[in-house]
């Protein structure tokens, strides 16, 4: 067996959206702001559940980076987390770009480009727990509780 390659998981741009979308969603559930493009777009439902979804995206993906127990544990909360993440920041590169158009093709670009990374970074975390499932399944039992591999 070669050896196993995880992906860091700690890369800082990753780290610094997942700590800024929760302070962003806090502030728009509490100021009771929103950008306009969000206010035309969505429902108000929808514009609540965005704003939560800040909030857990943020808080599940700064958990699973740090998880202290098993690697797949914190991957698979990571994972879920940048794959939401991807979902929330697209979904307001839609609502920026039907509401303001040419205007904010600047803006749309950036969120989006946020959007695509985070997909990226869940197709890698997918790429590493697959690999760390093969090479658990090439290691005993017995060999895991010596500390062989």
């Amino acid at each position: 067996m070669g050896n196993l390659r995880i992906r860091s998981r700690h890369q800082p741009y990753e780290i610094a959206v997942l700590a800024a979308a929760p302070v962003c969603g806090v502030l728009m559930l509490t100021l009771d702001v929103r950008p306009t493009s969000v206010q035309t777009a969505m429902p108000v439902p929808i514009q609540v559940a965005w704003e939560l979804g800040l909030i857990a995206v943020g808080v599940g993906g700064l958990l699973g980076i740090v998880w202290p127990g098993r690697l797949s544990t914190g991957l698979g909360v990571e994972l879920a987390s940048v794959l939401v993440l991807g979902t929330v920041t697209g979904m307001y590169a839609v609502a920026l770009a039907a509401m303001s158009g040419q205007q904010s093709i600047a803006t749309t670009s950036f969120v989006a480009a946020v959007a695509v990374g985070s997909l990226w970074r869940a197709g890698q975390i997918a790429v590493d727990l697959r690999r760390l499932a093969q090479a658990c399944e090439l290691v005993s039992y017995e060999q895991l509780q010596a500390g062989v591999t």
